[in-house]
Formats: structure tokens, sequence, C-alpha cells
């Protein structure tokens, strides 16, 4: 009798009790055969701040972790603590997934990926001559490149930190071309002329209440999309679906980084479709669908 193959994998990140993702992964896990256990690593919870980054690595890897998603606020501090990189995360700059193996630590981004795949499946046919997006932390980095390669035409950038706007608009325009990308002063210096907006920051998590624009900014003619999946339907959903305008949750780019991250953690090809059922799942069973 063959033996079940353990996994053991994490999640890193700060205010994580509500994720779905332990459940999301252990299920398919267990649909491949494989005892495949997830922990929440929430630094909150465990009433240690942002230093204790290295040390709760060094505690998984001791454990012997297959590896970890990475999340608020670690998705580019991680990288000083990695071994190798892929090409993804390090064109990015940030990491959401840590591949633990032999005594190495190899960091991946999934975030680009989920989105991309999220957006082609919830807007395909989205106007895409403009965008704005909202944040330029880690998340939103990934999530920019995932927009100009969904072809918007072009990105504007805003973030409560000019400077990293502006240095995530030129990393972008070396890569995809001049002009694709600028950092704006102001959401209302962008949102009357774009074809939709993207947010990439934590407001609207419970931890994070709030909209990240003024309401009056969003219009009937936009498409709204979110990476906050908790709630399913946020603030910024709620009012821009109210006014009649396209949305996209954040549950799609959370189902398809975590396919990417699944394939990453135990080398077995994950059931998208599966996955997709099981989150819809979840979020009917807690109420927030």
């Amino acid at each position: 009798m063959t033996e079940t193959q353990t996994f053991k994998v994490g999640l890193i990140g700060a205010d994580i009790q509500l994720s779905k993702t332990p459940a999301l992964h252990m299920r398919e896990g267990a649909a491949h055969g494989l005892d495949y256990r997830y922990e929440l690593v929430d630094i909150h919870q465990r009433h240690v701040d942002e230093s204790a980054l290295p040390a709760l690595l060094d505690e998984l890897e001791t454990r012997g972790f297959a590896g970890a998603n990475i999340t608020h606020p670690f998705k580019q501090a991680v990288i000083a603590h990695l071994d190798d990189l892929s090409e993804d995360a390090r064109m990015l700059g940030a990491v959401n997934t840590v591949v633990l193996r032999e005594g190495k630590r190899f960091g991946h981004n999934t975030d680009w990926s989920g989105f991309y795949e999220s957006f082609q499946r919830g807007l395909p046919d989205a106007r895409r001559e403009r965008a704005l997006l909202v944040g330029a932390g880690g998340a939103g980095v990934a999530v920019a490149h995932a927009a100009l390669k969904l072809d918007i035409r072009r990105l504007d950038i805003f973030d409560q930190d000019k400077a990293r706007a502006e240095r995530l608009a030129g990393q972008l325009n070396e890569r995809f071309g001049a002009g694709r990308a600028q950092a704006v002063d102001d959401p209302a210096g962008s949102l009357p002329e774009a074809d939709g907006l993207i947010h990439a920051t934590p407001v609207g998590m419970p931890a994070h209440p709030g909209m990240p624009v003024a309401p009056n900014l969003i219009a009937p003619h936009h498409w709204v999309a979110d990476i906050v999946y908790m709630p399913l339907v946020t603030a910024l959903l709620s009012t821009a679906s109210a006014k009649g305008c396209r949305i996209l949750p954040g549950g799609g780019m959370a189902v398809f980084q975590a396919v990417g991250a699944f394939r990453l953690f135990c080398g077995r090809e994950p059931d998208a479709a599966r996955m997709s059922a099981h989150f819809a799942e979840l979020c009917q069973t807690e109420g927030v669908a």
C-alpha cells in the first residue's frame, strides 16, 4: 500500500484569519490523495511585528514545510530572505509564493497570472484604452504587469506614496514601452477619462474599511476590478454595481493565484474549475457571496 504523501504549507501575513486559502488548498490536496495541511501564520495573532519575518521563515523551514504563500505586508520585504527568484518574481520585485526545498528558498509570483486569468474570464470584452490602478505596493506591482499584458494601452497609477507610483510607472515603461504607464497625483484627474479602475490595496478588508476612491468619481461607463476578496463584494464593488458598472470581484484572482501556488508546492496539476467551484461554495457558506 502506497504511503500518503504529506505536504505542509502556510500563509504569512497580517490579519489573515478569515482567509479562504487554507480550505481551498486542503480540499484540492485531498482530491489528489494527499495529506495536505495549510497553516495561517498571522503576525497579529502571534503578537509580533513585521521584523519577525526572518524568524517565521526559519520556523517553517525547520518544521519541514514545502512552502508558504506571502501576503500583505511582506510581498516585497520577503525577497531579501530568499535564495533565488523566478523570472516573474525578479521582474516584478514582489513574491507571493515561497517554495522551500533542500535547504533553499525560491520565490515566485502567481498574483499577476491570477489577475490576468480572472480578468480574461470575467471582463473579456472590456474596453482597454485607459485604466487607473490604485495601489503600487506588492500586489499593485503584479496587477500592473498583468494589466499591460492584458493590453490596457495606458495605465495611470495612484499611490499615497507618489515616489512608489513613479517607480512602478518607470519599471513598466522599461518593460512594455515608453508612455504605457504614468503616476498621477489624484484619482480625480484620471477616472473621468478612464475606461476602468483596478484596486490593489487592503482598503475594503475588515481591518481596513472604506473605499479607495471617492464614490462620486465612479461612473456607469467604468468597469471596476478589486483584488480584495474578504468580503467578496467590497464597498467599492457595491457602489460601482449600484451605478451600473461591470465589476470583477477579487475572488477570481484569489483562485487562480492559488492554482499556481498549489502547482509549485506539490508538483501536481490542480483542477482550476474544481477550485473555482469550491471557492464559490466557501463564499456562500460564509455568507459573503
